[in-house]
């Protein structure tokens, strides 16, 4: 009789260890992984922003040394589906989520937080041998519906980005049918086909043509950038622009967007973190140097000495 019981003594005591155990690994689980401005997170951003999040990556970890943001770059389909999903909480993206998008979020009990930080201008290219240099609003549309002369070739990147998706909804026409007008598969080869192709008009994200990467800056020589001109600007009606800063803050540049930062984290984790770093001084001036327009301008502090 005493064995049994000293048996069930020590199934007893081993169940609880092995229950105190399951505990433990429970809570290693729920610690967070990541804090403000330390530990690890992913991130997934757009493609087409790659140039100016890779820039701002790079600052962000030179000054916080134990901190490991991860970028994942998608499609802009792609990278909404990801935030819907959960399989990221950080997304770059140049719109807001719509009504329906956020409710899935806020289903799963997670707030969402949208912060823009910077325009980009929807720029068009031409090949440095062709003679076309400027473009109206009304043509550009034109051409977009299959009803302007057909003699340009017109690309893109991929399909399902946010620059398409821009300028389905700058045209009215949902889908781009036209033999003359196709996606590539990124803001390279649009750059590059455009660069040796001389009858050929690239749209791309302004960010990809300011200090290129070597891989690509042969190409960039080689195209140069349409003035646009909006004939419904009662101010600037009758004058072409180039995107700029300058033009992008007088709103004379008529091909813009705003790049948000959408974070659905729900914590003062390392999303948050580099949300707030893209907003401080220093993440608006590596904006500013990149050539985009920063959301907002830092301010330039000049000291006057007076001569004795």
């Amino acid at each position: 009789m005493k064995i049994k019981l000293q048996v069930v003594y020590v199934l007893v005591l081993v169940a609880s260890i092995a229950g105190l155990q399951a505990c433990k690994q429970k809570q290693v689980k729920s610690v967070p992984t990541d804090s403000f401005n330390a530990g690890k997170a992913t991130f997934v951003a757009d493609e087409s922003f790659s140039p100016i999040i890779g820039q701002e990556e790079y600052v962000y970890r030179s000054r916080y040394p134990n901190a490991d943001p991860v970028f994942v770059y998608k499609t802009e389909n792609q990278a909404v589906n990801m935030l819907l999903n959960d399989s990221v909480r950080v997304a770059v993206l140049s719109r807001d989520l719509d009504t329906a998008e956020r409710n899935i979020i806020t289903r799963r009990s997670l707030s969402v937080e949208v912060v823009p930080f910077a325009v980009d201008a929807v720029t068009l290219v031409v090949n440095n041998a062709s003679n076309d240099t400027t473009i109206t609003i009304a043509q550009l549309k034109k051409e977009l519906n299959g009803q302007g002369s057909g003699n340009k070739t017109i690309v893109f990147d991929n399909p399902n980005s946010s620059l398409v998706r821009y300028l389905k909804d700058f045209s009215g026409n949902k889908e781009f049918k036209q033999k003359n007008i196709y996606a590539l598969k990124s803001n390279i080869e649009v750059i590059k086909y455009v660069s040796e192709h001389p009858d050929a008009l690239g749209i791309i994200g302004f960010s990809w043509l300011n200090n290129p990467e070597k891989a690509y800056a042969d190409y960039v020589d080689k195209v140069k950038i349409v003035g646009v001109k909006d004939e419904g600007n009662k101010q600037y009606a009758n004058e072409y622009f180039k995107p700029s800063q300058e033009s992008l803050v007088l709103k004379q540049y008529p091909l813009s967007r705003t790049l948000y930062m959408v974070n659905c984290s729900s914590k003062n984790g390392l999303a948050a973190g580099f949300v707030t770093f893209l907003a401080s001084d220093v993440g608006q001036r590596i904006i500013l140097k990149s050539g985009l327009l920063p959301d907002s301008i830092p301010p330039r502090e000049i000291n006057l000495k007076s001569k004795l």
